[in-house]
């Protein structure tokens, strides 16, 4: 991993090439040629690598299993709850998996991704197929990236154009994470690194340590230009900083003309300048400085003509004819009285169209170290890798946009279950209708035992810490990943086990359950659309229904389906093309 200079490129393409000509002088066996292979490869990604990451790719079990397997989906159906509202879905398996069948089903469909990987701290918090990885290991770093590489270039592919990702992480490899999404989501549509404020600096873990992390960091990027960055929403309705009067005791000393503008100029002592009682007939005092020296009329204006006077004409008053939006028709400016003040300021009278509310931009450090503090209390499990406080996923989904509208979010690093109960809590909170996809391996009986349980109890109902209960009405169905053997097989040897998991992928895709739904069908054969089209009275709810790309509809059949009204919906080409290469 490296930033290249030419220099060091050139110094490490010399290297490559002198180990080259050793081995060509020395060998010619089998090794000694996939060698030479490797190290071309090497070469050639040194030498277009001008700025950003090199880093060893390492193939994980799971890339060996998707060789030779295809991944599918089975309903654990005893773990279904049907609460009405939206369904939400848990899937159990490695997430590599979980992520290629999302690639079908959801395409530029997902509005958010916030997810918590392993932080690689090299204390057993990174599994890399079967064994932890530690600060020891030669590929610490790149184990880690290659990890998350593979996981990163299949979730920007779900992402709407609209949308954007959220990934927690710390010190450890932030850096690292940092360009390795700039590389695959472009530096062009990072947004900014939160830092995020999650213990004491006086709450000491490990008092061994050279420093007390204080900090975790929050990185942000969008899928294109198209999503639109939220703000914070405040009430803009106030007048309490209204405090201020100024009142002329006679002529100005002068009246001149400044650009455009007449102005008249009065001297201390020639007017009455005083802090009175809130009211929306009195002024806001506001300082020239920053960005608001070049962000409106009044800061370019005094920048342009009056700044020159800063220590010179101390406490000169200027009232600027036809200016302003409150109605006024005049705006007054004050040189600073005293030598060590820098910046002037100007009054203003309440906006005329003032709204009712107005937008200020997310700072990028969040302090959540009270929720942090407090995180093992909540969702009733317990977990101690990392789980994150319900507060501080509500902050990432307005940060991310999900103050309105009907989205997904997707969590393929679930862990606890955090994202889920935070987003059910939200939407109960705002009246909103959000719904989550969550992907979590089961190793140690995670899934099962946290993940699902903190869901389950939240939707089934519990009482919380705060002794109130907790219930949301919403659905969820739990799908385990499994796996077809494809190895040395042709297409038809598996295509019948393939077609017993296509009801589960038109469930995720459509957010639906079938298993009570009478108004969807699924049709997979011939013999199937033959038999639902007799069984017309059967049937008499059904107003859509999704069948097989190879099955071919008679007239009469068609005809029934129009008659019927009922909506026809070919399962997509890709949910077999991809599974027969």
């Amino acid at each position: 991993m490296a930033n290249i200079s030419k220099l060091h490129r050139d110094d490490l393409l010399d290297k490559i090439s002198q180990i080259r000509k050793f081995i060509e002088k020395s060998s010619r066996d089998e090794n000694s040629a996939n060698l030479l292979r490797y190290l071309n490869e090497i070469a050639k990604d040194v030498k277009g690598k001008k700025y950003g990451l090199v880093f060893e790719e390492h193939r994980e079990a799971i890339d060996e299993k998707l060789e030779s397997h295809i991944p599918v989906l089975v309903e654990e159906k005893k773990l279904s709850i049907d609460n009405g509202g939206e369904q939400n879905f848990l899937i159990e398996g490695d997430n590599l998996a979980a992520l290629k069948l999302l690639e079908k089903t959801h395409k530029g469909k997902i509005d958010v991704i916030y997810i918590d990987p392993p932080y690689n701290t090299g204390s057993n918090d990174f599994q890399y197929d079967d064994d932890f990885v530690n600060k020891d290991d030669a590929f610490f770093h790149s184990k880690w990236l290659s990890f998350m590489n593979s996981r990163l270039k299949k979730a920007a592919h779900l992402l709407k154009d609209t949308g954007c990702i959220l990934i927690s992480i710390n010190e450890n490899e932030v850096f690292g994470l940092k360009l390795l999404c700039d590389e695959i989501f472009g530096s062009d549509n990072y947004l900014t690194t939160f830092a995020v404020k999650v213990r004491h600096e006086n709450r000491i873990l490990k008092g061994d340590k050279d420093f007390h992390e204080v900090f975790e960091y929050l990185l942000f990027y969008r899928k294109s230009c198209k999503h639109k960055t939220s703000k914070r929403i405040f009430d803009n309705t106030s007048n309490e900083e209204y405090v201020w009067s100024i009142k002329e005791k006679g002529a100005p000393y002068e009246v001149v003309k400044m650009g455009n503008k007449n102005v008249s100029v009065f001297k201390p002592g020639q007017y009455i300048l005083e802090k009175v009682e809130a009211s929306p007939s009195n002024l806001k005092r506001i300082s020239i400085r920053g960005s608001i020296k070049e962000g409106n009329s009044s800061g370019r204006f005094f920048m342009a003509h009056l700044n020159k006077f800063i220590g010179k004409r101390l406490g000169y008053v200027y009232k600027v004819e036809n200016m302003g939006d409150d109605g006024l028709g005049y705006r007054y400016f004050i040189i600073p009285d005293k030598l060590n003040r820098k910046n002037g300021d100007y009054l203003q009278g309440v906006p005329q169209f003032r709204s009712e509310t107005k937008e200020v931009p997310f700072a990028n450090f969040l302090d959540f170290e009270q929720s942090f503090n407090n995180v093992g209390y909540e969702g009733g499990v317990e977990f101690r890798n990392g789980k994150k406080p319900i507060a501080f996923l509500q902050q990432c989904f307005d940060m991310s946009g999900l103050s309105q509208g009907r989205k997904i979010v997707l969590d393929f690093f679930a862990g606890s279950g955090s994202t889920g109960h935070a987003l059910l809590k939200y939407n109960s909170e705002k009246k909103l209708n959000h719904k989550f996809i969550l992907c979590t391996n089961n190793e140690n009986g995670i899934c099962r035992k946290i993940t699902y349980e903190r869901l389950k109890s939240i939707l089934k109902g519990k009482i919380n810490n705060e002794g109130d209960l907790e219930k949301y009405p919403a659905s969820l169905k739990y799908y385990r990943i499994d796996y077809v053997p494809i190895s040395e097989k042709l297409y038809y040897e598996y295509a019948d086990e393939l077609l017993l998991h296509i009801r589960e992928l038109v469930e995720l895709e459509n957010g639906i359950n079938l298993n009570n739904n009478t108004e969807i069908a699924i049709i997979l054969t011939d013999e199937e659309m033959a038999e639902f089209v007799k069984n017309k009275e059967k049937n008499l709810d059904v107003k859509k229904v999704y069948y097989g790309h190879n099955v071919l509809l008679s007239g009469a059949q068609a005809a029934f389906m129009k008659e019927r009204n009922i909506k026809l919906n070919v399962i997509p080409d890709y949910y077999y093309q991809e599974l027969e290469k």
